[in-house]
């Protein structure tokens, strides 16, 4: 079921609202950048995800098609999200859950999770070894 969560960097710098399905997939990907930062993304659509603080405390890095956007905490170092606009379901925002503040960590435990090949642009493939993602 759909609800709106809270979330923010470690430094409370940036805050933001987004409109979640937690029994929804996550994802975990074996890119570059992901398995670096370990980041672990719920999807939300662009309508329900709401930057409430912080703008002038993000900074974006883009690589590769630079159509991607994630951004950092230029205060925490913290990923809280991404825009992802090369995705099979057009711009959506990546919301790192481990940035939620109302979600404890049984609801976390519960979470699926859909392991990508991102490393090798196969977005609608399992990574062949991808149990530390």
């Amino acid at each position: 079921m759909r609800r709106t969560y809270r979330g923010s960097c470690h430094c409370g710098a940036v805050a933001f609202e987004a409109d979640l399905d937690l029994e929804e997939s996550s994802y975990r990907c074996n890119c570059s950048i992901c398995r670096r930062t370990r980041f672990w993304p719920a999807v939300a659509r662009p309508e329900g995800f709401r930057l409430l603080s912080g703008e002038s405390e993000l900074t974006e890095y883009r690589f590769n098609t630079h159509s991607n956007v994630h951004y950092f905490c230029r205060r925490c170092g913290v990923r809280p999200f991404g825009v992802g606009n090369e995705t099979p379901i057009g711009k959506m925002y990546g919301v790192n859950l481990g940035c939620l503040e109302d979600v404890d960590d049984e609801t976390l435990s519960r979470i699926p999770i859909t392991r990508v090949d991102g490393r090798n642009d196969g977005w609608g493939d399992e990574p062949r070894f991808g149990g530390y993602l």
